[in-house]
């Protein structure tokens, strides 16, 4: 069993910029791979982005490339996401979620989730 805990979220200006954090307890944390995923409302859980077991692997949203950075450290049981030039569309629920498999990008490849930070992006 995995648990994720998020935290990071608040209110932003476009521009401006967020770093989340997700906490991880549980089991051999070193072995998941990791997502964040986000949730506007009325609409589907998106993938944002995701980073192998090592962290030499990423991969990301078209939405998001390039302004956005997903990193770990196995030593602390953290995942972060940095998200920089954030647009008012990025406004959503954000999710860590936790994956047996190595670089996975959807939503069903994630078997442990959090419970979701907030984030807001002002225009």
């Amino acid at each position: 069993q995995v648990q994720l805990v998020e935290s990071g979220g608040g209110l932003v200006q476009a521009g401006g910029s967020l770093r989340l954090s997700c906490a991880a307890s549980g089991r051999s944390f070193g072995s998941f791979g990791m997502g964040w995923f986000r949730q506007a409302p009325g609409k589907e859980r998106e993938f944002v982005a995701t980073i192998s077991w090592s962290g030499d692997n990423t991969a990301y949203a078209a939405s998001v490339k390039g302004r956005f950075t997903i990193s770990r450290d196995n030593a602390k049981n953290m995942v972060y996401l940095q998200m920089n030039s954030l647009k008012p569309e990025d406004t959503a629920l954000y999710f860590c979620a936790a994956s047996i498999y190595d670089v996975p990008t959807r939503s069903d490849e994630y078997v442990y989730w959090g419970q979701g930070t907030q984030v807001t992006v002002s225009s």
